[in-house]
């Protein structure tokens, strides 16, 4: 995985998501800052529960000429509360499906769609 992006997840099998807790006012910020932010001492890092719900999401159809396949960007709301934007993976996306997040070595992370 990509270094500048190895910081976003815990250690834990299986891995979680890391984010940034204020201190005070318990809100919570993805991704975490970084140690050297001037910010940092105001936070804890956290790690968050991978399942969310699909908040919103937009499917995009890249030019046929790239041969890329038609992928979907949306917001994703996990427990914490945090609403988090990145790819989502799955047949037939929904508004209120369930989905998990996981690692990725392109983009650090995205969201696969869940059965449930």
């Amino acid at each position: 995985m990509n270094a500048s992006l190895s910081n976003i997840w815990s250690a834990d099998k299986p891995p979680r998501l890391l984010a940034s807790r204020h201190r005070e006012s318990k809100e919570i910020r993805f991704p975490p800052f970084r140690p050297g932010s001037p910010l940092a001492s105001w936070q804890e890092v956290v790690s968050l529960d991978g399942v969310g719900i699909v908040y919103s999401f937009s499917v995009i159809h890249p030019n046929p000429k790239s041969g890329a396949k038609p992928y979907a960007l949306g917001y994703v709301d996990l427990p914490g509360p945090v609403r988090i934007f990145g790819r989502i993976q799955g047949d037939a996306v929904e508004v209120g499906s369930h989905c998990e997040a996981v690692p990725d070595d392109e983009f650090g992370y995205h969201f696969k769609q869940l059965n449930v």
